[in-house]
């Protein structure tokens, strides 16, 4: 017989596999992204974006559940317009990676859209600026990217549990920072990939000459920026419910990128994705 303290030990290390949702369940999905920058020059930036979807469980199955997301029922006329990707379906498996389901019905949909757009399938994979900058995406199997980015859960929660970030040097262990009646709290500490920082701002240099009309070869851009310094942290909380679901996740990321002239920027980005029930009328 094990005592109490060794009790509570081993449960901390046990998968909680919290119940499947029910059938016709609705939840809304909240993503807000907030970054600011400082340099050493005084200079400064911020940006705020926030996007909603409704998720609906269609099914749940031994193997696992479908799900079809949408944009939300107030979504304007222009929000429907400039995102032909949904309504989707997909099936979502206990194991394994998440499959399209009507991915027929969504090529139809990117047919009216660039007709629409007098575009035709050359534009797709060309980065165009309207109300903001976006590349036109012409794959209905990159939404799926977009889902797992939008999921609050990690695939294992609990404290101790190896957790992966794409933008992390390497994985780090799960940390249980509070417990309550209406959950649990984990937290994660990383340190920040320097080359995936690097890679990224000379990717977004590439996209600032091809929007000035101008080439600028990927390679050439990341060897311009192999000069910098780059160091960073990565936190990720989540916030679990008292069925040990996690319904937020708040990820803040601080990098600091120091040039070879001694100038210097800052910036910090806080990512915040929530999915809370809804009512079925969303």
């Amino acid at each position: 017989m094990i005592g109490l303290g060794a009790a509570v030990a081993l449960l901390s290390f046990l998968q909680i596999t919290p119940p499947p949702p029910q059938p016709n369940a609705v939840y809304e999905i909240r993503s807000e992204r907030r970054s600011s920058q400082r340099g050493s020059d005084d200079s400064s930036g911020s940006s705020r974006d926030i996007d909603r979807l409704v998720e609906r469980v269609l099914a749940v199955r031994e193997d696992g559940i479908e799900l079809e997301y949408d944009l939300p029922a107030d979504a304007s006329e222009q929000d429907h317009a400039r995102e032909w990707r949904f309504p989707i379906r997909i099936f979502k498996p206990k194991q394994g990676p998440m499959r399209l389901l009507n991915r027929a019905e969504m090529a139809a949909r990117l047919d009216g859209w660039l007709k629409a757009a007098t575009l035709t399938r050359e534009a797709c994979g060309r980065l165009i600026f309207t109300w903001n900058a976006f590349r036109i995406e012409c794959e209905p199997q990159s939404v799926l990217k977009t889902l797992e980015a939008l999921d609050p859960a990690p695939q294992d929660l609990r404290a101790g549990a190896s957790y992966a970030d794409p933008d992390a040097l390497a994985p780090a262990p799960m940390h249980r920072m509070s417990t309550g009646a209406a959950g649990a709290v984990y937290g994660v500490d990383m340190a920040i990939d320097p080359e995936v920082v690097r890679r990224r701002r000379a990717q977004t240099d590439v996209g600032v000459a091809e929007l000035s009309g101008e080439k600028l070869a990927f390679e050439t851009a990341l060897h311009k920026r192999s000069g910098e310094k780059i160091s960073g942290t990565i936190s990720l909380t989540f916030h679990a419910d008292a069925e040990g679901r996690a319904w937020r996740r708040v990820r803040l990321t601080k990098v600091e990128i120091r040039e070879a002239s001694g100038r210097f920027e800052n910036e910090t980005t806080t990512e915040i994705v929530e999915r809370r029930p809804a009512s079925a009328g969303s």
